[in-house]
Parts: structure tokens; sequence; C-alpha cells
């Protein structure tokens, strides 16, 4: 007998389209809100905000939550979500082109997972951002916590200013549709006193890029073409770094350390 054929709803190229996968359940939106830590002074920006699932969970926590739905069918659902909800404000729209508030505020979503890069970079160029919880690929959120020991350049370049840490993971079998792959907690907090002063921040970028930008990866053969060979060398000594260390294995505090030794 030849098997069943499916057709695909046009719901479900829909949630394709958009990369949605709906929490279901409840333990892992707890997490969540955890890791998030709202309380009620704060305004939550919420991203794909999808059934209302987390929107329901941090608005009992929270002081407003703006809650962001681009998929006209998940926002309608919403939208009766949110009419019980005193303190949230439904927005129909992207998230990525919207303007970011002008006072503190922080982000929390289970993110379109496509959509990643994207909602990280947007996060990092907001002034008023005190913090992000995203619900992403745990591959993702492991490569930018240094899970693994190995480092990216991304992180390395903002460690200064931010915290980036794992701050949970969630099965795929707490999603609907199930999806491929586990789930990572990723938190992005921005440090309330930078670990560089601010005008030290351009040339220790200057560092990391040329050292993430070099050939071979090897830490001190990128560093030795921009710096004289030997305060490399003593440097990478001080930092307690082979001479073939690769750039993705050190830690962001000896990249802070080295710049304050090479500046």
């Amino acid at each position: 007998m030849a098997p069943r054929r499916t057709r695909a709803t046009e719901r479900d190229r829909s949630r394709r389209v958009l990369s949605q996968n709906f929490l279901a359940d409840p333990a892992a939106v707890a997490r969540i809100v955890g890791a998030a830590r709202p309380d009620r002074d704060d305004l939550l920006l919420e991203v794909g905000a999808g059934q209302g699932r987390l929107t329901r969970a941090l608005a009992a926590r929270c002081g407003r939550l703006v809650a962001y739905e681009i998929d006209p069918v998940a926002a309608a659902e919403l939208a009766v979500t949110c009419a019980n909800l005193p303190g949230v404000t439904l927005r129909r729209a992207d998230f990525l082109a919207a303007t970011p508030p002008a006072e503190p505020f922080a982000v929390v979503g289970n993110i379109p997972w496509s959509l990643t890069a994207a909602v990280v970079r947007w996060c990092l160029a907001a002034d008023g951002l005190r913090s992000a919880t995203l619900l992403t690929q745990l591959q993702y959120a492991r490569k930018r916590t240094g899970h693994g020991g190995r480092w990216s350049r991304l992180t390395v370049l903002t460690w200064p200013e931010y915290a980036w840490r794992l701050a949970g993971t969630v099965s795929r079998t707490a999603f609907r549709p199930v999806p491929g792959v586990d789930a990572g907690i990723l938190r992005l907090e921005r440090r309330t006193e930078p670990l560089l002063p601010p005008g030290d921040l351009p040339a220790y970028r200057r560092l990391v890029e040329a050292g993430f930008g070099g050939v071979g990866g090897s830490l001190a053969a990128s560093l030795r073409r921009h710096r004289p060979r030997a305060r490399v060398d003593a440097a990478l000594r001080a930092v307690r770094l082979d001479q073939d260390a690769l750039v993705g294995e050190v830690w962001p505090e000896q990249w802070i350390t080295l710049h304050r030794l090479l500046r």
C-alpha cells in the first residue's frame, strides 16, 4: 500500500515561513520567566508572542508588556488573550522594524529561530536595553556563551558592556510543532559598569577584530601583523596563552587583559 500523502495547510506553510514553534509546556514557560526575572517596575518587549502562553506568565510579573506578533492568525488569538491582561499592549507588527523605547526596557521571547541573529543585533543596538532573555536553538546559545571552550567574535566584542550566559535548556518536546533540535535560554545583560572605560572600547574592538581577522586561526600570528612580535609574545605569556592558541579559545577576560597590555 502506498504511503498516505498529507497536504500542508496554509497554516502549516505559514508556520514554516515564520519559523514558528509554539511553547506548549508550562514548565518551560516558567523556566523562561524565571530566567528573565521581571518585576513590577519593568517595561518588557516580547518578541514573537504567538498564542500568548509566555505573554500571560510575563504579564503577571511585570509592570508593562508590549507583545509583538507579525503573524495575523496568531495575532488574532493573542488579541483575545491580551484583552484580559491589563498592562499588555499588542503590536501586530514586525519587532525588527520597531523603534526601541527611550526608557530602560528588557526583551523576552520565544523568537523565530531563523531571525535569531537579527533579533540579537537589534537588542545590542538599543541604547535602553537592560537585558534580553531569548529562547534560541541550543547550538546558538552555546556558541554565544563559550560552551565547549570556544568563544564567538560577537561575544568577545561586546563582553566589556554585556554579559552572555546560558540560563537553561528546553527540550524540543516542549514545542508544537516539535522542532528538530533542543532550545537554549540565552541571557544577555547590560553591565551596570562596563569592564573598560568608554574611551577604550574602540581600541578594544579593533584588537578583537584584528585577532579574529587573521590567517590560520592562531591568535599570536594574527596579532603580530599589527603589533611588535616581542610585545605580543610577552602579553600572551602574561595571560597564560600558548603561542599556538586558537582565537576562539581565548576567554573574554583574557582579551580585556591583552588590550590593557597592548594598547
